[in-house]
């Protein structure tokens, strides 16, 4: 087939770039529409990315893998049109597949026998084996306790299916029907992307198209560097969050570090101190050259210095962003950096406080201009069944509430997996053992602030049949900061009723905790940090909130400072008593540190408990709250 010569222009440049960002759009759909297991149809957690022929990402809808261990582990010469290439292994997949149930499936793109891109598609599976249900085992000291591990592989050669790998890797999941009609979906939906490029090719040819790939993105790191750079003070900046629990050890702070560099032309971001890897599953294998999955992921934070919301939602995030940002990673032995079969199935903590930290450097040389600390990824389930034929597991990646910014409250119950949801009673409840008994917003987990955070949810869940609680969560000790002077959002909780009415509060992880037909498990996820001096909200509004139930009439008068008064069901504020309560409380508070981080870090701080290596200094001392604008 041969090329069609056609020049490029703006016209062009866009059509061309719109309709990659439709094609992708219409991967996700493909693989809605297909899957069969409910953590991919309905909750979501996949992603899906076309690349170049050089394995650049061509958009920023979502962070994917990445194309890197087909060139390392096959070469640019054994790359044939049918092919599949297939892995999951953490420590073999360049830095960019993190736990072992994300399978990732990337199909080349040919046009004629000239290679132009990859389509890609990759799936959180309900379970590839391990030593539990689900393969997130909180207890696993190795990645093979985690579930089959499948290296960089051809599933399809040339057309071919490689039959016998296929039948392994499904014969060690629980739910093999599941797996098998999952692994279809990923592959049918990545050869669709596969064909909307080819297209792309017949129309205007293919050096023209490689042209726009390469302008988009240029445009990308233009944008960055025009829009985004000159609002971030040059400088040198630090900070550090922590894993509160590994699931082996007993409960201690994991702290990841990072140095934030900052000059007119980059951003150089340095994990040099990061505490030692865990004997848990905590551990995010980034063991890459060049961490470009690493900087990609790191990248859209700065989507929230834009001159406004609506230009941060049409700011992309792809490979150009690389131009300004570089990583250096620590040695090897760190939480980030951990040496081969340390235990990876929780590394979505880590993730979320990657971006944490970022954000909590760009608060610094900001003066406080970036949201407050996001919520975390947390999975949790129920498994049971006596033999393989009554067997079932139902998990949920339930959202949490978004961090107060500085234009807008937090949203409630979002999540960082795209679309993730709730997922409906009507499912659930014909489905599985189980009866949804309430699920509504959790009163006052939001960080209070000039700008709340978002609200968690508050599920409760009746068991029909006896089953095990899975539970794969952190932040249930330490809150999402708040920051320029925001509170921390509230904590993630689980805890089982009994028949008799008894609670027992459990671990953010947890996997063996036995729940009796009868019994009731309640969750209630985490709420974003606050943003900005809770005593400046305007009244009306914190009044508003009280008499939607967002927050109680006591957060209303020990966190913001407002005196209520109730006629009937209707709240109003005295504004006189107000006034005074708002004095009284600024008086005795003194400055606002930039940072909160909840009374538990509070309480461990103020036990000397805090321990940081050598020259590492305290990242909140010194750093206050500036005014909120009225």
């Amino acid at each position: 087939m041969l090329d069609r010569p056609t020049k490029l222009g703006p016209i062009e440049l866009e059509v061309i770039h719109g309709t990659i960002r439709a094609a992708e759009l219409e991967i996700e759909a493909a693989v809605e529409r297909t899957a069969r297991s409910p953590m991919i149809r309905d909750q979501h957690d996949y992603r899906v990315a076309l690349f170049d022929a050089k394995g650049r990402k061509l958009t920023g809808r979502s962070y994917s893998a990445i194309v890197e261990p087909v060139f390392e582990y096959f070469g640019a010469n054994n790359i044939f049109p049918g092919d599949v290439f297939f892995w999951n292994d953490p420590y073999n997949s360049c830095g960019g597949i993190g736990h072992v149930p994300d399978l990732c499936t990337t199909v080349p793109i040919f046009f004629g026998e000239r290679l132009i891109g990859f389509s890609q598609v990759f799936g959180h599976h309900d379970d590839i084996g391990g030593a539990v249900p689900g393969s997130l085992p909180v207890h696993a000291t190795d990645s093979w306790m985690e579930g089959v591990l499948i290296p960089p592989i051809k599933l399809y050669e040339r057309g071919k299916l490689n039959e016998a790998a296929f039948k392994i890797i499904v014969r060690n999941s629980r739910l093999s029907e599941h797996l098998a009609g999952d692994l279809d979906a990923e592959i049918g939906a990545a050869k669709l992307g596969s064909r909307r490029v080819i297209a792309l090719a017949e129309r205007y040819g293919v050096d023209t198209l490689e042209a726009a790939f390469d302008q988009i993105l240029l445009n990308t790191a233009e944008v960055f560097r025009r829009e985004i750079l000159p609002r971030i003070k040059d400088g040198v900046y630090n900070f550090e969050d922590y894993i509160e629990n590994d699931g082996v050890d007993e409960p201690r702070l994991h702290a990841l570090r990072i140095k934030m560099t900052k000059t007119p032309e980059k951003i150089i971001l340095d994990f040099t101190g990061t505490d030692p890897e865990a004997k848990g599953p905590i551990n995010w294998s980034l063991d890459e050259v060049e961490g470009r999955y690493f900087r990609k992921w790191l990248a859209p934070t700065l989507r929230s210095l834009a001159n406004s919301p609506e230009r941060a939602a049409e700011i992309d995030s792809n490979e150009g962003v690389l131009d300004v940002v570089d990583v250096v990673f620590p040695e090897k032995g760190t939480l980030i950096t951990p040496t081969f079969g340390k235990p990876t199935g929780m590394r979505f903590f880590l993730m979320l406080r990657t971006l944490g930290v970022f954000a909590a450097c760009l608060s610094k040389a900001t003066d406080g201009k970036m949201p407050a600390d996001h919520e975390t990824i947390r999975i949790w389930g129920v498994t049971g069944g006596k033999t393989q034929d009554d067997f079932y597991l139902f998990r949920e990646v339930l959202g949490g509430g978004s961090p107060g910014r500085p234009w807008a409250d937090g949203s409630d119950v979002v999540h960082i997996v795209p679309n993730s949801k709730n997922l409906p009673a009507e499912f659930s409840e014909t489905r599985y053992p189980i009866l949804v008994e309430r699920l509504g917003l959790k009163q006052d987990s939001g960080g209070a602030g000039f700008h709340r955070g978002g609200l968690g949810y508050d599920k409760r869940i009746k068991m029909l049949d006896e089953c095990k609680l899975i539970s794969n969560a952190d932040r249930s000790m330490l809150g999402c900061y708040g920051v320029n002077g925001g509170k921390a959002g509230a904590n993630y909780k689980v805890t089982v009723t009994g028949v008799a009415g008894e609670e027992a509060e459990h671990p953010g992880m947890c996997d063996n905790v036995v729940v009796p037909a009868g019994a009731s498990i309640t969750i209630v996820t985490t709420g974003g940090g606050g943003w900005g001096d809770p005593l400046a909200r305007p009244v009306d509004v914190v009044v508003s909130d009280v008499q939607c139930g967002n927050i109680s009439a006591e957060s209303a008068l020990a966190d913001y400072g407002v005196v209520l008064i109730k006629s009937g069901r209707k709240w109003s504020a005295d504004e006189a008593a107000t006034k005074a309560k708002r004095a009284e409380l600024a008086k005795a508070r003194g400055n606002l540190p930039m940072f909160d981080r909840g009374a538990y870090f509070d309480k461990l701080k103020a036990a000397g408990k805090i321990s940081r290596p050598e020259g590492w200094s305290d990242p909140d001392a010194g750093w206050f709250a500036k005014p909120a604008a009225q």
